[in-house]
């Protein structure tokens, strides 16, 4: 059933997915899927459900603070490094072209790539880690379920309810990317409980080609922001599978340009990350039509049904892939320079929550309001919601306000 109300100032394209012409079978559809949100809204005349979702992510708090949240490197080390933002634009971009080619939705499929990250603590992984360990005790923490939180009840840009109101599409790719969640987690339960999300399926297909694009855009960018941050030398990837052959390929093209130039070794470099992003997208590409050709999936409820997942790299791929973690991992992630400012700043974390948990009377007005009195899981979570907002930037004035008696409260 095609979506009755196709903008008319739409064309092209855009407009034929509005309206659900070309798109494949197993695609979510508007007016076959759910589409429903948690608190009823008249449809747009002008824009799909999934475009009005995408737009609320883009125009979200949480959204805008991803400019100043790390990836690799903490966000005053240098302008030029790739931030939770970038990582999420450069997924969004990847995964839209992925679902264009299967005959997916690309709205949707934007959708969650650009909401997949809003969960994420100041710090990176290091922020994660700090908070999961401080409120174990306490129901937990993880950036995929604090994702949802945010944009389920911690938003508050609406009159008539919190959160950003996204349909069940967006809200099962966000919770479901990685795959079923068979155990939930006490806060993940909750908030299907609110809003039943059937975790224990795969999600649709655009949500798994945002979950494949996200581990391709991660690898690109961190192999591309080790070098030149000077972590990682071009020398150091000649064995990496897949990025070796990049590499050769990449400098035998570069072979009449001056090897003593700098601007030829950053050319290299940025051929050979195109290379290997390209190499794993269109391997993805083929895997993915040869499991959809041999399920033959007839709808979505299909793709959710399988057995596994429909969007995958080649059993080949996949191992090259893995093979960039597993290099990745200590010569860039446990790069002793990189342990240095993990380590700092799993330790401001800890500080930051320990400070405002033991006096809450020092958090901003707006969230002791939240706090019940003497209710000690509600204090820890709203610390845990406070602290996890903080940018970098942030995080580190805030720590400098409250322990530094020079800097103003």
């Amino acid at each position: 059933m095609a979506w009755a109300g196709v903008p008319g100032g739409a064309r092209g394209e855009d407009r034929m997915q509005a309206a659900g012409i070309g798109l494949a079978p197993y695609a979510v559809r508007t007016g076959e899927g759910r589409a429903r949100r948690l608190y009823s809204e008249p449809e747009s005349s002008t824009r799909s459900p999934w475009q009005r979702d995408r737009d609320r992510v883009v125009h979200s708090s949480a959204f805008r603070r991803l400019q100043y949240k790390t990836q690799v490197f903490v966000n005053h080390e240098g302008d030029f490094f790739r931030t939770r933002l970038t990582h999420s634009l450069e997924v969004a971009q990847v995964a839209r072209s992925m679902a264009r080619h299967l005959g997916l939705d690309e709205d949707l499929t934007e959708a969650v790539s650009l909401a997949h990250d809003l969960g994420h603590t100041p710090f990176g992984h290091a922020g994660e880690d700090a908070l999961a360990t401080l409120m174990q005790p306490w129901g937990g923490f993880d950036h995929n379920t604090q994702a949802l939180r945010q944009v389920m009840l911690l938003e508050r840009r609406y009159i008539a309810f919190d959160g950003l109101n996204l349909t069940w599409e967006t809200l099962e790719g966000m919770a479901k990317h990685n795959g079923p969640l068979r155990n939930p987690s006490e806060r993940m339960s909750a908030l299907d409980a609110l809003f039943p999300l059937d975790l224990g399926t795969y999600a649709s297909a655009e949500a798994q080609v945002a979950a494949l694009a996200d581990d391709i855009a991660y690898h690109g960018h961190d192999l591309d922001d080790g070098v030149k941050s000077g972590l990682l030398s071009l020398d150091d990837l000649v064995d990496v599978p897949l990025v070796g052959e990049a590499l050769a390929t990449a400098r035998k093209l570069a072979a009449d340009l001056p090897a003593s130039d700098p601007r030829t070794a950053r050319r290299i470099r940025h051929e050979m990350v195109r290379r290997i992003i390209n190499e794993l997208v269109t391997d993805a590409l083929a895997c993915t039509r040869e499991r959809l050709a041999d399920l033959a999936p007839r709808d979505v409820a299909d793709i959710r049904a399988a057995s596994g997942p429909v969007v995958a790299l080649g059993e080949h791929m996949s191992r090259a892939n893995k093979g960039i973690r597993k290099f990745l991992f200590p010569q860039l992630y446990k790069h002793w320079k990189v342990n240095r400012m993990t380590h700092k700043a799993r330790h401001l974390t800890r500080e930051l929550f320990t400070i405002l948990t033991e006096s809450p009377t020092l958090l901003p007005a707006d969230r002791q309001r939240e706090i019940p009195d003497g209710d000690a899981i509600v204090l820890r979570r709203v610390v845990a919601d406070y602290v996890a907002s903080m940018t970098d930037r942030y995080a580190m004035q805030e720590y400098r306000r409250l322990t530094d008696l020079s800097v103003p409260g």
